[in-house]
């Protein structure tokens, strides 16, 4: 039977590429949202080539030093959760999870060397972002729950928000356990309160019900909640398939806005990569009819028609954007292996190798040296090793691993230190903590 396995993590900072998990937390449920087993807490060590970022440090209070003290090593995380928590059949759930934790799973696990994408999707995985689905019931379907504004008067869908309004505990945001709990009442409250629109977004994580909806073939308005549009109208447009995307996605316009009117400057914009595999909130035109949609979104009907009729008019907007798309790297350029993950797919030789190096235990790992295929994996392999298991590095590793590690600390230590300086005052003893974590890295 599929199972939910809510999750949430604490990272050493925003990037995926180059920050590291420092907490997992997460709680399997059934598909009734009951819990199942015991909620999972875990820290992970630190690894002695990043530097953690300050501000998030100030925010989620878990110190590098408390990792080393209570965690276990990366390459012990992946196999655990590999083997235990990504089982298959598993739902993988959060709060904004798709956009930001999915990203960090994906770096951990290539980095550690395991498919960093079979967790998503293979033997019956999939995975749900409840951040979506609190946009689009937000924007269609807001009767049952109480929704929280910023002073300004502009919405906000801050989780911690959501649960006060609501009457939900979560006495610590931030902690990835209390924010799992937090979202599963938020996901039971919708579930509650708006039954059809949760089991009918629940069946839209899949990418071949959201390419029914979205497709180029059969090009029909449709409604799109996305973090992109403007809050003024709950993240939440009508629009149109427009153009190729990039990696088989779909270009989409929004038509709110006539192109007729628009500066040339501010037509880019109005266009948004829909990505058929993050689990899109679309819903067809339909669901406006009901419940004042229109008005709830601020459009119209005619208004909708009269942009879309205008956009298909100007025949070459679609190929001008699809051009400009291409022309735009999806990720920046990556200086280290571990950055590199989307620079290509491994072969089937590679990775049978890649299969072997996580298997292998410390005696195995030492005297282990597979020809790979991709460029990405010796260099990849050494800092494996070196992050860890430093014990299984020859004298000439050693000191390539010495040399990365250093290149890359004084790389990273002018933000730091800046960082540092900044939000030092908001808790000295973090504070404190972070400064002696960096002395004890840059050797000071």
């Amino acid at each position: 039977m599929k199972t939910f396995f809510f999750y949430d993590l604490e990272t050493s900072g925003l990037n995926a590429r180059s920050d590291r998990i420092m907490q997992f937390a997460g709680q399997r449920t059934d598909m009734e949202l009951n819990p199942v087993g015991e909620p999972v807490n875990i820290l992970v060590k630190m690894t002695d080539d990043a530097l953690p970022s300050p501000e998030a440090i100030m925010v989620t209070k878990i110190t590098p030093q408390s990792t080393l003290r209570d965690g276990i090593l990366e390459a012990e995380f992946v196999k655990y959760i590999a083997e235990e928590i990504f089982v298959p059949n598993t739902i993988a759930v959060g709060y904004n999870t798709v956009r930001f934790d999915d990203e960090f799973m994906r770096a951990i696990l290539w980095r550690n060397f395991y498919d960093p994408y079979e967790w998503e999707w293979k033997d019956g995985r999939s995975r749900w972002d409840i951040l979506d689905v609190v946009r689009l019931t937000r924007a269609l379907r807001p009767e049952g729950v109480e929704w929280p504004v910023r002073e300004d008067g502009m919405p906000t869908n801050r989780l911690e928000l959501i649960t006060k309004l609501n009457g939900v505990a979560h006495e610590h945001a931030h902690d990835a356990l209390s924010d799992v709990y937090a979202t599963i009442a938020v996901a039971k409250l919708i579930r509650d309160k708006q039954p059809e629109l949760f089991e009918y977004l629940l069946k839209m994580r899949d990418k071949k019900e959201v390419r029914k909806l979205a497709n180029l073939d059969n090009k029909q308005p449709f409604v799109y909640a996305s973090g992109r549009y403007s809050n003024e109208h709950n993240k939440t447009t009508v629009v149109l398939p427009i153009a190729p995307g990039r990696n088989g996605n779909v270009l989409v316009y929004d038509l709110r806005y006539n192109i007729q009117n628009l500066d040339p400057e501010k037509i880019f914009p109005t266009v948004k990569e829909l990505c058929y595999n993050k689990c899109p909130a679309v819903a067809p035109l339909g669901v406006l009819e009901k419940n004042n949609g229109w008005t709830k979104i601020g459009l119209t009907r005619e208004v909708v028609e009269q942009n879309m009729k205008t956009l298909l008019a100007h025949h070459e907007f679609a190929e001008q954007m699809r051009s400009k798309w291409e022309e735009q790297p999806e990720y920046p350029r990556a200086v280290e292996p571990e950055a590199a993950l989307y620079d290509g797919f491994l072969n089937d030789t590679d990775r049978v190798k890649v299969a072997a190096v996580r298997n292998a235990d410390d005696t195995r790992l030492a005297d282990f040296h597979p020809e790979f295929t991709d460029p990405r994996l010796p260099e990849l392999l050494l800092h494996y090793k070196g992050r860890n298991y430093p014990e299984t590095l020859s004298e000439s590793e050693a000191s390539k691993w010495e040399e990365y590690r250093r290149v890359r600390l004084e790389r990273q230590a002018p933000k730091f230190l800046a960082s540092l300086e900044k939000e030092y005052h908001k808790d000295e003893f973090v504070g404190e903590e972070l400064k002696l974590y960096y002395e004890s890295l840059c050797g000071y």
